[in-house]
């Protein structure tokens, strides 16, 4: 299985990247970028800043301005503008960035098939999730798999649910933990739990003398729920429409600590994630939390790599490390295999 990621990595995605970014040079030794060269600029697109860059590729700021300037020079296009903070990234620099990504993906990945064979579950897997999931769910998982497989690091990158998917395809992420579904034909899916959703109303509304409502009480009900680009945001409205609540979209919470304070000072209900609610809110938060009876409202919590990954492998051991964890963690949670 190893064997055939490995040539997966080899002869598809590296070579057609370059040859993608190459075009239809007619001396490819003359045009042919160094991968250093393309990290550079990749550090570059993500720092704005040519210091900033350079201390992140571990080199000096004369040197990656030498060598983005001998890119450009081998591809005859200027990439960046120099003369403005942060650095702006042409026309032609927006264009070859996700490729020159996807290029340093590749060779990172072909570094991963190696040291799959000198060593199992070594190395480091870079690690996106949502800020919903991440300070709630890792702590559980973290210690655990650092026990275990000490030469294993995890890099954690939190960011927006709507933003992951793309970053895993263009190599900033090696593996996602988060909301399911996710489209994409050259993406691997493991579900793992079942993550109950609760309500949660300031302590002196009229629902919290009870401990559970029914649908039919959330009609006329004025919604808070979190900023464009949560997966949370998209299914609280969903839930708002199918059962005649008023999201508001006037008040939008940028954290869930956030919309958790605006629950407490009255300005609307709310549907909190379970991961939050079981290790976040304290008793004297002012906010009563409640169950919605009948159909249980819930979100689909995964794993989520490349089909070209080399450390499939890994990938699988992780996720029956995580199973097991909120296993023993969030007992009432409903596990899923595959």
């Amino acid at each position: 299985m190893k064997q055939a990621a490995c040539r997966r990595v080899l002869l598809g995605p590296a070579l057609v990247y370059l040859l993608e970014l190459l075009g239809t040079a007619s001396n490819i030794d003359d045009a042919m970028p160094s991968l250093r060269q393309l990290q550079y600029f990749v550090a570059l697109s993500e720092t704005g800043h040519f210091r900033l860059a350079a201390e992140k590729a571990g080199v000096s700021q004369p040197t990656l301005s030498a060598q983005l300037l001998a890119l450009e020079r081998h591809l005859g296009v200027q990439l960046v503008e120099r003369n403005r903070t942060p650095v702006i990234l042409t026309s032609a620099g927006e264009r070859i960035l996700p490729i020159a990504r996807r290029v340093a993906a590749a060779v990172y990945e072909i570094h991963g098939c190696a040291q799959d064979h000198r060593q199992d579950m070594s190395g480091v897997v870079r690690l996106g999730l949502p800020a919903t999931i991440g300070p709630y769910l890792l702590p559980a998982l973290l210690p655990v798999l650092h026990k275990k497989y000490p030469l294993l690091r995890l890099h954690v990158r939190e960011n927006l649910p709507e933003v992951l998917p793309q970053a895993l395809a263009s190599g900033v992420h090696d593996l996602l933990i988060i909301p399911l579904p996710v489209r994409g034909e050259d993406f691997t899916t493991a579900q793992i739990f079942r993550e109950p959703l609760f309500l949660a109303v300031a302590a002196d509304h009229a629902f919290a003398a009870k401990d559970a409502i029914t649908p039919s009480e959330l009609v006329g009900q004025s919604v808070l729920a979190l900023e464009t680009g949560h997966a949370l945001r998209q299914q609280v409205h969903g839930i708002c429409q199918e059962y005649g609540a008023n999201m508001l979209y006037d008040y939008e919470g940028t954290s869930l600590n956030t919309l958790l304070q605006m629950v407490a000072m009255g300005l609307g209900i709310t549907f909190l994630p379970g991961l939050f609610v079981k290790k976040e809110i304290p008793a004297e938060s002012g906010v009563k939390i409640l169950k919605l009876s009948g159909k249980p409202i819930q979100r689909t919590i995964g794993l989520v790599w490349r089909n070209s990954s080399s450390s499939a492998d890994t990938f699988d051991r992780i996720a029956i490390h995580l199973r097991e964890a909120v296993r023993e963690n969030f007992p009432d949670f409903m596990l899923l295999d595959g």
